[in-house]
């Protein structure tokens, strides 16, 4: 990340409690809560039960699913734009528009989950990512899971989406065996995203 902008608190602290158990009633009406401010719609899905989220050092987050199955579990994580702080301490430059960090935001996020330097990531097409997502911005990655982030778990996929003047927001798909979960990843990629926008 550039020296010179420190995002504070952004994905370092967690927006909820994060508590291990039974899923908290409180921590599900804050994750509804981030969606309704975020534009943000969850779809249900067969085979996916809620599960409660793990405090990690790595990175926080709102919510988990996991597969009947067990082949795949999905981690969300929800950011309004109006809740992102800069403080941006380059006397000659204005700060910079939270509508133009998402891509650095997108590595940042891919480089604390993934436990080496190879992460193959890749853009969606501004029609990909409306067609998709309801998305301003769109992009994807692939990464070996650092242990502190999800013990139990080789592999993840990092779907993260920006809608200007709203938020950004990632999936975090986990899993083992990249045979069994691909299917199950195609069918529910998009199971987060944007609301449409009103006509």
């Amino acid at each position: 990340m550039k020296p010179i902008v420190k995002l504070i608190a952004v994905f370092l602290l967690a927006t909820v409690s994060q508590t291990t158990g039974a899923v908290d009633k409180a921590a599900q009406q804050a994750f509804d809560q981030l969606l309704l401010e975020s534009g943000l719609r969850l779809e249900t899905r067969d085979n996916y039960s809620d599960i409660p989220i793990e405090a990690n050092p790595v990175l926080p987050y709102e919510h988990a699913m996991k597969h009947a199955s067990g082949a795949l579990e999905l981690r969300f994580i929800v950011r309004p734009l109006s809740r992102i702080t800069i403080d941006y301490n380059d006397p000659h430059n204005a700060a910079p528009e939270p509508n133009h960090l998402f891509p650095l935001l997108f590595e940042s996020i891919t480089n604390r989950l993934s436990i080496g330097s190879d992460t193959p990531s890749s853009t969606f097409s501004q029609s990909e990512a409306q067609k998709s997502f309801n998305a301003s911005w769109a992009a994807a990655s692939v990464f070996d899971v650092r242990p502190e982030f999800a013990d139990g778990y080789q592999n993840g996929l990092l779907i993260g989406m920006h809608r200007n003047d709203m938020a950004d927001a990632y999936t975090v798909f986990l899993y083992n065996n990249h045979e069994l979960a691909k299917p199950l990843i195609n069918e529910v990629i998009s199971i987060m995203s944007f609301s449409p926008a009103p006509e």
